[in-house]
């Protein structure tokens, strides 16, 4: 074995250890607490209760807006705040689907469960609210892999199609919840379409 081959397979080896490190970081953050109503393969049907979330809303292109609306929330917490206070990451970023958004995308952080709203302090910048939302009942579809907008169509529209099979009606925007550090490469990704039903 020549000694380039050995280089390369080092350093294979160390960013496949790299990810893995990252991956398992992930998750140990924090996501939202749901109660798990259905399973059907990597369908679920959740309920999930209130919650305290930082939002943005961004009017560009599915990429740009999703790099944006992370940028401005991610200042937010790392900070950017009336009282210089750094909030934990959580986990998932939530944004719209390129499906349905028409160039306007709203992108969400779930805020830590320990801050209540009122603790919370005010953003700098106006265009980052902190709100409650409820998501209520939602449906699932999990992939892996990087959640480019053309894989985004094919998991909105898989989802679309079972939960019209089993019959449920669909209320507002499909979303996409991602779950990892931009850096993590794609066989370690998971995330998922998410849209609430009644």
């Amino acid at each position: 074995m020549s000694k380039m081959t050995i280089i390369v397979a080092l350093i294979i080896v160390s960013l496949i250890a790299t990810n893995l490190i990252r991956g398992y970081s992930n998750t140990r953050l924090e996501t939202p607490e749901y109660e798990l109503v259905k399973e059907s393969g990597s369908y679920e049907i959740r309920k999930y209760g209130p919650m305290i979330i930082a939002r943005t809303l961004v009017t560009s292109d599915y990429k740009e807006a999703t790099y944006t609306g992370f940028r401005r929330i991610a200042n937010y917490i790392f900070g950017n705040n009336s009282k210089s206070m750094e909030i934990a990451m959580t986990a998932p970023v939530i944004s719209n689907s390129p499906v349905d958004a028409d160039e306007k995308y709203e992108v969400i952080f779930v805020m830590p469960r320990s801050h209540t709203i009122d603790a919370l302090p005010n953003p700098n910048n106006s265009d980052v609210q902190i709100v409650e939302k409820n998501l209520g009942q939602v449906a699932v579809l999990s992939f892996g892999g990087w959640a480019t907008k053309p894989r985004v169509e094919k998991y909105h529209n898989k989802l679309k199609d079972w939960l019209e099979e089993e019959g449920y009606s669909m209320k507002g925007k499909f979303m996409v919840a991602q779950y990892n550090s931009p850096w993590m490469l794609p066989p370690f990704r998971h995330n998922e379409i998410m849209v609430q039903i009644n």
